[in-house]
């Protein structure tokens, strides 16, 4: 989805946005109830994760990825990737099972008071903390829409607003 601001091999070379810190749990992806569910078993992949099962927000049950048991440390530097996160070939996951907070990172749906804002996640090595005008164009001209509908099937992937993340729309 945002090919036009990202490149495949910049991303793939980073990896930043699929490997978490203690402090960042709380942006582990969550997956629609069916996809967890499938992916909690073995499956085409060859990876079975464990997730949490039991939210539910307005009526609709995800899973959130269970990362945090695979730290090694007691250092809340130490990052942990994804479970399905390949060192070589990146994210291991094809289209619908691939969680949608994932396809549009680092842009992320919050509420801001309770108005629902598109957001910049400031961290992203490739982006950085300020929206390029490329970026910006993107989310105006249809990007922005797509996340607001999605979010309005799936309201579990809105996050609460974090100071210093740049709205966009």
């Amino acid at each position: 989805m945002l090919s036009k601001v990202l490149s495949k091999s910049s991303c793939a070379s980073c990896k930043f946005c699929c490997s978490f810190r203690r402090m960042s749990l709380w942006e582990t992806p969550l997956f629609p109830h069916e996809i967890a569910e499938k992916l909690s078993h073995e499956n085409e992949y060859g990876v079975v994760g464990e997730f949490r099962m039991s939210q539910t927000v307005q009526g609709v049950r995800f899973g959130r990825l269970v990362l945090e048991n695979n730290y090694r440390t007691d250092d809340p530097e130490e990052e942990v990737p994804c479970t399905f996160l390949d060192p070589q070939k990146g994210c291991i996951l094809k289209g619908d099972d691939k969680p949608f907070d994932c396809s549009i990172w680092p842009l992320r749906i919050m509420d801001k008071n309770g108005e629902l804002v598109i957001a910049l996640t400031p961290t992203c090595p490739t982006i950085g903390a300020t929206p390029g005008r490329n970026l910006v164009d993107l989310v105006k001209s249809g990007l922005g829409e797509k996340i607001y509908e999605y979010a309005k099937i799936h309201p579990y992937i809105i996050k609460e607003y974090r100071e210093g993340f740049p709205i966009i729309g």
